[in-house]
């Protein structure tokens, strides 16, 4: 499983006061922390008002290049900035993100027309918001897929995010996110999937708990990637004992490995 580093976000608000007050040293301990940790995309997200976003992103994109080598997962709600940010990423990643809204696809899609290399996050919600049934979802992600082959964009340079809701809200969450992901697959089995799977957890006690065990079952449904803090080792224990259960990790390498490392146990 890819696990895409969520920690520099100006949503949280330690980074949000490493931004204010730009500490430089602290952005890069975050991106070099994660890469350590074994992540294999770092998020970068500004979290900031939108008159200061491209400046924040553009601060944080130095930093977490000069300080770590993965390739980045851009991530912003808005098309434009995007588009203008790209440019200054070193080497192809992914973008973060696309859906039914508003024209995200009509901008984005032409971009990576020409960069064949990138591949994208798209998010199951349109212009009504987040859908709360399974139908609904899949047919948000099926006509995203079937934009962007007008495009000449193949399937697997998508990874789907099915939106979980919050446990504590809809109960059936869970359920719908992996009927979400058999009928997505069944469609187009060459497409990748992924999650922020905190969101699961959202007004529940014991969220971590909560949280675990989806990343378990949600691997299992053939989650392929996830938004997620790669410094938990509770987290980053039940990737590796999941993908081991899974027969995704030959001869247990990389749980031993690890192991060996004292990253685990």
């Amino acid at each position: 499983m890819l696990v895409i580093g969520e920690k520099i976000n100006g949503a949280i608000p330690s980074v949000a006061k490493a931004i204010q007050d730009k500490d430089e040293e602290a952005v890069r301990r975050l991106a070099s922390a994660q890469t350590e940790a074994g992540a294999d995309y770092l998020d970068v997200c500004a979290g900031t008002l939108p008159e200061v976003e491209y400046d924040t992103l553009t601060w944080l994109l130095d930093l977490v290049q000069s300080a770590s080598d993965l390739p980045i997962c851009i991530d912003s709600p808005d098309p434009e900035i995007l588009l203008k940010i790209l440019p200054l990423i070193n080497r192809p990643g992914l973008i973060n993100s696309v859906s039914g809204e508003g024209n995200k696809c009509d901008r984005i899609f032409p971009w990576l027309q020409q960069n064949p290399d990138w591949n994208v996050i798209a998010l199951a919600c349109d212009d009504s918001g987040i859908p709360g049934d399974v139908e609904t979802k899949v047919g948000i992600a099926f006509a995203i897929i079937e934009k962007a082959s007008g495009f000449g964009i193949a399937p697997e340079r998508f990874f789907i995010d099915p939106l979980v809701l919050s446990l504590a809200t809809a109960n059936d969450s869970m359920l719908q996110f992996i009927e979400s992901i058999r009928r997505i697959r069944d469609k187009y089995p060459s497409v990748r999937f992924t999650s922020g799977l905190s969101n699961i957890s959202y007004g529940m006690p014991a969220r971590k708990l909560v949280n675990r065990n989806f990343l378990t079952l949600a691997l299992s449904a053939g989650m392929d990637s996830a938004i997620m803090d790669p410094l938990n080792k509770e987290m980053m224990e039940t990737v590796l004992a999941a993908e081991a259960l899974l027969g995704r990790d030959r001869h247990c390498r990389n749980y031993n490995k690890a192991y060996r490392a004292g990253k685990i146990g």
